[in-house]
This record gives C-alpha cells, structure tokens and sequence, in this order.
C-alpha cells in the first residue's frame, strides 16, 4: 500500500502511468486513487518485497510527491482487489 502527499499532481501521475508498464516480474499494480484534488494518492501493488514496490515507485514518481509505504492487512481489508 503506498500513500502519497503529491506535489506536482500532473508529473506524479505521468510517471506512474509509464511506470505501470514497467513493473517488476510478479508485481500486479491493483489501484491507482488520488483525492479530488490531486494532492493525496493512494496505491496498492502486490510484489514479494516491500523494498522492492519502495524503488520501483521512488524511481518513477518519488520527486514529485512525499510517500510512506506499508503492507497491506489483506485479511481485514474490505473490497481489496484480488
């Protein structure tokens, strides 16, 4: 799950857009979401390493926006994609 304070809303989304077709082997991106407003996003991607999303994402989005990521708690998740 990765949670962003976005900066610049138009760069931040044209990176993740051509980051999308460049995920990692074994990655599935699930949801993209950002606030009405452009300055919060939420995204959750599957992957085997939380270090792994970190850089992937950091890569194509992380100057544009200040971002924690956390692992998700699947088993009481409610409408989390499959």
């Amino acid at each position: 799950m990765v949670v962003s304070t976005v900066s610049d809303d138009g760069k931040f989304w044209s990176g993740l857009k051509k980051a999308h077709a460049q995920l990692p082997k074994g990655a599935t991106w699930k949801l993209a979401v950002a606030s009405r407003d452009g300055a919060k996003a939420v995204n959750i991607l599957t992957h085997d390493s939380l270090e792994g999303v970190r850089d992937f994402f950091e890569a194509h989005a992380g100057a544009y926006a200040t971002t924690e990521y956390f692992e998700a708690d699947a088993a009481n998740a409610i409408g989390l994609p499959r």
